[in-house]
This record gives structure tokens, sequence and C-alpha cells, in this order.
């Protein structure tokens, strides 16, 4: 879900700067002290996941873990990636500076996605919510890539039916993987759970 330097039109940039830099403040207004060390925790865990990429044609997926990102941290979830997609912009060139709003719009929609199933669940029944929670993280964040790629230019249609294929796949492994971790989570420390 990297968009690269150079592919968004300017005004899908600015607009996913606008809404990057508003989903930032209200992230960092939301996250206590308390939280800290989990959002930074979950920062290093997106920041590692995405440095393993299988290529699917003119794109590649990766493990993301925005759905149990978004899970764990609710709001915090936001600076949390943004300092991973920064850094995987500086040291990789994943994604990019000028695209740097736009990802953490998309990723962060997609994390938060996660959380949103979490609060549907009303906290409880964590193993259903959490594979749904993986799952929907995926699809929302491909839909929001796709809209971003077809908004910029009518060409990049075909790529945008590449990347909803291939992450259709990669949603029902999230899924499963989200799935398992909270189940670990459950077992060694549920308390992680019940601060969120």
């Amino acid at each position: 879900m990297h968009i690269s330097e150079g592919v968004l039109s300017l005004p899908v940039t600015a607009g996913g700067w606008a809404l990057g830099a508003g989903g930032l403040a209200l992230g960092l207004k939301k996250t206590s002290v308390e939280q800290l060390p989990k959002t930074a925790l979950v920062s290093s865990v997106l920041f590692l996941c995405s440095l393993v990429h299988v290529p699917i044609g003119p794109s590649s997926i990766h493990l993301t873990l925005l759905g149990l990102s978004g899970f764990l941290l609710g709001w915090p979830v936001l600076p949390a990636l943004f300092i991973a997609l920064l850094l995987q912009g500086l040291l990789f060139q994943f994604g990019g500076l000028l695209s740097l709003g736009a990802n953490t719009s998309i990723m962060g929609a997609a994390a938060l996605s996660g959380y949103a199933i979490r609060l549907l669940f009303h906290n409880k029944h964590y193993l259903i919510s959490a594979f749904f929670a993986g799952f929907t993280a995926i699809i929302t964040g491909s839909l929001f890539t796709i809209a971003a790629l077809v908004l910029s230019s009518k060409e990049l249609r075909a790529t945008a039916v590449v990347i909803m294929t291939a992450n259709i796949i990669l949603a029902v492994v999230e899924g499963t993987l989200t799935f398992f971790i909270i189940l670990f989570i459950l077992r060694i420390k549920p308390d992680v759970l019940k601060s969120v």
C-alpha cells in the first residue's frame, strides 16, 4: 500500500497531507503517556513488516499488521504509523516524503478500521473481532489506495485492479495472523487488550 513518489497528482498529494496531518494531530492528542511504550513497540513492528516484499505484477505485497495495530492501540496508531512510514521513506525509499501524507492517510484509515471492528464487538469476542480487524484493514487500505490512484490518473486503473486482487489474498492471511497473535496475547498477557 506504499504509493511511490511522483505517482499521485498534486491535488491528491495535498489532500493526503491535509488528512494525514489532521489524523496525526488527533492521534497525538489521544495518546497518553502510559501508552507510549506500547505505541513505540507497534511502530517498530510496522516498520519491520514492510521489509519483506512479494512481487505481484507491477506491484508487491507484504504483511502490514495494520488491523492488529489499530486493534491494539486505537487512535495512537496514527503517530506510530507516521514514524514507521517516515523512517521507511528516509532509510529505504519505501513510499517517499511527498507521498508520506497520502500513505499515512491510507494506512491510518486501514488501521483505524481494525480499531472500529474492535469497538463494534464492544471489546468482546476478541478472536472473532481480531480476524475481521486484520481482514478489514487490508480491504480498507486497498480501496483507499485505489481511490488515490484513480483520482490521480485514469491510466492507473489497471494497476488498481491488480492491487485489489493481490490484497484479497493478503487480507485472509492478515486476518488469520491477527487472530493467532491476539490468541497468543490472551494467553500470556491479556491486560494488554484492556487498555484501549
